[in-house]
C-alpha cells in the first residue's frame, strides 16, 4: 500500500479499465519504508567460559617477541588452527588484587580487591557478565544464565562461588549444574495452570513483605555492623523482587521449543563441556538469554581424558615434568579442541537476517590462573564479531595490564554503556579493530 501523502499520478498508470501500481521507487520516498520492514538486527550476546588450573606455559602461548597475525600457533592451541583468522590470544593481563593460587574464576570477572572492606578477609564486586545482563537482561526470559559444571566434590580450581558470576553486592549468583539442570531450566515446559503460578508469585510476595516490615522495626536501635549487614540484606530481598517481577511478566509467554534433545544425566567431562556448548549455543539461537557464563570442569574432564593425575598435581607439571605435563597438555590439547567445536557451530548457526551467530557474539575463554598457582599473564582468548574487537592476532600489552580492561573493552564493544569495570584504567586500544 502506497503512502496516502505521497499518492500520485506518477505512482500508478492509470486507464480506462484498470489502475496499475508501479514499483516502490526510491524517487518517491520509499527507502524509508522498506527500511522499516526490514527485520531488525540480531542483538548482541556476551558469553565467558572460565576454567581452573590455568594452561601449560610452555606450550600454550604464543611468543611474546612475535605480536601480530604473523605467530605461530603453539601446540595446545592447534585444535584452533581453522578459526585462527577468528580469534585473539592476548598477552599480559593480570588481575592485581587477587592472591588466590586456587582461584581460577573467583575474581576473574570482577577484578576485585578481596581485602578492600576493613575487618574483612574476603569480598567480591559484580562480575562483567552482569553488568552486560543490567543492560540486555530486559529483552529476555533469563537475565544471564550462569552455568557450571556437575562436580560435586569441585577440584577445578575455580575457588570459591557457585558460578562466574557475582551480582552488584559481590554475592555470588548460583548456577546451573550440568546439562541436564541447564536444559530444564531453559526449555522444560511448565505443567501448572497459569493462576496458580500467579498466585504463587503473589504468595511470594507476601512473604517478601512482612520479612521487611520486620526487618525495618529490628534496624532501628541497631549498632553500625548489624545495620550494615542488615543492609545487605535488604540488598538481597531487592535481587529476589526483581527475579519475581521477571518470572511475573514471563508468565503467560511458553518457554521455546527446544532445538536439541534432553541431554543425559550421566554426561561427564568432555562430552559435559560439549553439550553445555551446545546449550550455550540453543540459548541464543532462542533468545532465552543474551549473557552466558560457564564454570567449566577440569577434574572429571581429566578423568575422561583417561588420566588418573590429579588436577591440583597437573597444575604442578613444571615442578616433575613426566607424565603429569602429558596430562596437562593433553588437557589444553583437548580443550582447544571443544573450543573449536564451538566456534564452529557459532558461525554455522544462522540469525535471520542471514548472519551468523558468530557476527553478533563476543566470546571471552580463560582463567585467572595461568600455571600452578601464578596469576600473572592470565590466559586469555577473544573471538566474535560482536564486540569489533581484533581477531586472528597475538595480542601483547604491557606487563600486569589489568584483565578488566579487556573486560571493558569488550563490554563497550558490543555497546554496554560501562565507563570502568573493575579495577580498569581504560580499554585496550590494541585489541580494538
Amino acid at each position: 500500500m502506497f503512502p496516502t501523502n505521497n499518492v500520485s499520478r506518477r505512482q500508478v498508470l492509470r486507464s480506462a479499465t484498470a489502475v496499475i501500481a508501479l514499483p516502490l521507487l526510491e524517487s518517491f520516498g520509499f527507502r524509508r519504508y522498506a527500511r522499516a520492514a526490514a527485520a531488525a538486527a540480531p542483538p548482541k550476546r556476551l558469553v565467558f567460559l572460565g576454567f581452573g588450573w590455568g594452561v601449560t606455559e610452555e606450550s600454550w602461548y604464543p611468543g611474546k617477541n612475535t605480536p601480530g597475525a604473523d605467530y605461530v600457533l603453539p601446540a595446545g592451541l592447534r585444535p584452533l588452527e581453522r578459526h585462527k583468522a577468528d580469534f585473539s590470544i592476548v598477552q599480559g593481563l593480570r588481575n592485581k588484587f587477587s592472591v588466590e593460587g586456587h582461584a581460577g574464576s573467583t575474581w576473574w570477572l570482577t577484578g576485585a580487591n578481596p581485602y578492600a572492606q576493613a575487618g574483612q578477609s574476603y569480598c567480591n564486586t559484580i562480575s562483567a557478565d552482569q553488568v552486560a545482563a543490567d543492560e540486555f537482561g530486559r529483552y529476555t526470559r533469563f537475565a544471564s544464565l550462569p552455568l557450571n559444571h556437575s562436580e560435586i566434590n569441585d577440584q577445578s580450581g575455580h575457588g570459591p562461588g557457585l558460578s562466574l558470576a557475582w551480582d552488584a553486592s559481590g554475592k555470588p549468583i548460583g548456577g546451573e549444574n550440568g546439562p541436564l539442570a541447564a536444559y530444564h531450566r531453559m526449555f522444560s515446559k511448565d505443567s501448572v495452570p497459569l493462576e496458580q503460578r500467579q498466585q504463587l508469585i503473589a504468595q511470594k510476595r507476601s512473604v517478601l513483605d512482612t520479612v521487611l516490615e520486620n526487618a525495618r522495626s529490628l534496624k532501628r536501635g541497631l549498632g553500625q555492623n548489624d545495620n550494615e549487614k542488615l543492609d545487605e540484606y535488604f540488598d538481597s530481598i531487592r535481587n529476589i523482587e526483581t527475579r519475581l517481577s521477571k518470572d511475573e511478566k514471563w508468565l503467560d509467554r511458553p518457554r521455546p521449543d527446544a532445538p536439541l534433545g534432553e541431554p543425559n544425566s550421566t554426561l561427564s567431562g568432555r562430552d559435559e563441556i560439549k553439550v553445555m556448548y551446545d546449550l550455550i549455543v540453543a540459548a541464543f539461537q532462542t533468545d532465552s538469554t543474551r549473557v552466558i557464563t560457564y564454570r567449566q570442569p577440569v577434574a572429571t574432564l581429566l578423568k575422561s581424558l583417561g588420566n588418573s593425575t590429579a588436577p591440583h598435581d597437573m597444575s604442578h607439571y613444571h615442578s616433575t615434568r613426566g607424565e603429569k605435563l602429558v596430562c596437562s597438555q593433553l588437557r589444553d590439547q583437548t580443550q582447544s579442541a571443544l573450543l573449536a567445536g564451538l566456534i564452529d557451530k557459532l558461525k554455522a548457526t544462522q540469525e535471520t537476517d542471514g548472519s551468523s551467530l558468530f557476527d553478533h557474539i563476543a566470546l571471552a575463554y580463560g582463567s585467572n590462573i595461568r600455571t600452578g598457582h601464578d596469576l600473572t599473564n592470565c590466559p586469555t582468548i577473544v573471538t566474535g564479531r560482536g564486540a569489533g574487537v581484533k581477531l586472528g592476532e597475538n595480542i601483547v600489552v604491557a606487563k600486569d595490564t589489568p584483565l578488566c580492561n579487556a573486560w571493558l573493552t569488550m563490554l563497550q564493544g558490543i555497546g554496554v554503556p560501562a565507563e570502568r569495570h573493575g579495577d580498569s584504567t581504560g580499554v585496550i586500544p590494541e585489541l580494538q579493530s
